[in-house]
């Protein structure tokens, strides 16, 4: 059965405070080398038959996403 991987992050001009909490843990626990962290959502769509991308981006974008001030990415897969 195909697998569709679809995730979810904050538009780069959006801040991410849950981003910034764990930069700032990851600092005090001397983790210096981390730089930046993004947070967002990680979705594993199985489907039936031969995945249509214009239809799981529409999916994507409609219930799993807020496109104004999300990014989504997909990533298909045949296992």
């Amino acid at each position: 059965m195909p697998r569709v991987v679809v995730d979810v992050v904050l538009k780069p001009e959006i801040s991410d405070p849950q981003g910034q909490a764990v930069l700032g843990a990851l600092g005090r626990l001397g983790h210096a080398g981390v730089t930046g962290v993004r947070q967002g959502k990680h979705f594993v769509l199985d489907v039936e038959g031969t995945p249509d991308e214009a239809e799981l981006r529409e999916i994507a974008e409609t219930l799993l996403a807020n496109p104004v001030i999300e990014d989504v990415e997909l990533h298909l897969s045949g296992s």
